[in-house]
């Protein structure tokens, strides 16, 4: 049993219960779980009110209490017990209806008549209850008390951010997002894979590259984030990843960049093609997260998406039904691993170029078996077939696509070739 996998799991399960949103403290109780497990995180607070780019910090929203009860004061619906059953930022209302009255302030999930949707409205103020339709239908004719106990009001946008030094200023920029309450899939898998890759990285003996990891609430956090630091991460970023929607194991999914041509791209599509052949490729049209912040027209970060089942494509996305059974510590774990995969495959990456002409002489170097037959030559090929494409016109990347290896096991290849001073870096 993988441990990464169930420490992940357990960190997602500690985070479930709480109801998060685009602000407020279910975003800061989140941080602060997070910032226990990784603890140079810091926190950054954004006014309401505050201009960025062409959008505004909205009000603060905090839920305390919410339900619907019976004329016999029996709760048909409890947001203390399921935390979807209110939408998100509304405002706070205490008052008897009518039934007819009620279902106007009901939204359920028509064509999945068992969950409870997610819903939410962030920009205009109004309050309302989500159920299944078919607690909608069950309700009779009665006198109906509704409770919402929240406050909206002049406050902040809160998200956390990690860098971790590199050899250069030159950076990899993970981004993900905690924003939604109790989704499994959606909300949660990101964070967890995200604070464990942290912890990951800074163990590493030596990073060639800086590392931006940041938790944001998604769309307005991303937007705010680029309006505070896009000109540094122009100039600094070579590749980034949104981590979203990673912790089922029912497959794997790649969303690309606006062109889908940068590094970023092209280490997603050469890792995945190794770890599941099978994977699904989505393009730019088909995009729904903060990549569509970063890839905007004049952003144009070099950052795409790695997801297991991609959201919006699986029918639990939204729903009461991505709970904790939909994600599992093999599906955290695999996300973790192509992410790892990824940021070792970008640490080497470089355009390689052999030292001599025609083949070295690897024998003299404890680098070729001393007998040679088909059985040991297997064992070699790899790193002949390396040279054979490491003419400084082929990166780490080019020269996996090309030999059919995964970069993971070039990467000892290269080492022992650098070693012997058979290869350098063009």
């Amino acid at each position: 049993m993988n441990t990464d996998g169930q420490n992940m799991y357990h960190l997602a399960e500690r985070l479930f219960p709480i109801c998060r949103s685009i602000t407020g403290n279910g975003v800061r109780d989140t941080l602060d779980i997070l910032k226990s497990i990784y603890v140079n995180m810091n926190i950054y607070e954004v006014a309401t009110g505050t201009k960025v780019f062409d959008w505004t910090v909205p009000k603060e929203w905090n839920i305390y209490d919410a339900y619907i009860a019976n004329a016999k004061g029996e709760k048909i619906i409890d947001f203390k017990q399921q935390n979807l059953h209110v939408v998100g930022y509304s405002l706070p209302v205490d008052k008897k209806v009518s039934l007819n009255e009620l279902k106007t302030i009901i939204y359920t999930q028509s064509d999945q008549p068992d969950v409870i949707p997610y819903v939410t409205s962030y920009y205009k103020e109004r309050y309302g209850f989500c159920m299944s339709e078919n607690q909608k239908q069950s309700l009779v004719e009665d006198e109906y008390h509704i409770f919402i106990d929240s406050k909206l009001k002049d406050g902040n946008l809160t998200y956390g951010e990690i860098i971790i030094p590199g050899e250069t200023k030159e950076e990899v920029f993970l981004s993900t997002y905690i924003c939604h309450p109790s989704m499994a899939n959606n909300e949660l898998s990101g964070p967890v894979v995200a604070i464990h890759l942290a912890k990951w990285l800074a163990s590493l003996e030596k990073r060639r590259y800086t590392y931006r990891i940041i938790f944001i609430p998604e769309t307005i956090g991303s937007i705010t984030y680029l309006s505070r630091n896009l000109d540094y991460l122009k100039q600094n970023v070579i590749a980034g990843f949104n981590l979203s929607c990673v912790g089922d194991n029912r497959t794997f999914s790649y969303v690309e960049s606006r062109y889908g041509n940068t590094l970023a791209d092209k280490v997603a599509k050469n890792i995945l093609k190794y770890y599941y052949p099978d994977y699904k490729t989505y393009t730019f049209l088909q995009r729904g997260s903060d990549e569509r912040q970063y890839n905007a027209p004049g952003v144009d970060l070099p950052l795409c998406a790695i997801c297991r089942s991609k959201y919006g494509e699986y029918p639990e996305y939204h729903t009461s039904k991505d709970d904790m059974t939909l994600i599992s510590p093999d599906g955290l774990q695999g996300a973790y691993e192509v992410y790892q995969e990824c940021i070792m495959g970008l640490e080497y990456n470089d355009k390689y170029k052999i030292n001599c002409l025609c083949e070295p002489q690897l024998g003299k170097r404890g680098l070729y078996p001393t007998i040679s037959q088909k059985d040991t030559y297997n064992e070699v090929r790899t790193m002949t077939d390396f040279i054979a494409y490491a003419d400084g016109s082929n990166d780490l990347f080019d020269i996996s696509n090309i030999i059919g290896v995964p970069v993971k096991k070039i990467i000892s290849v290269v080492d022992k070739l650098i070693q012997n001073n058979l290869i350098m870096k063009v």
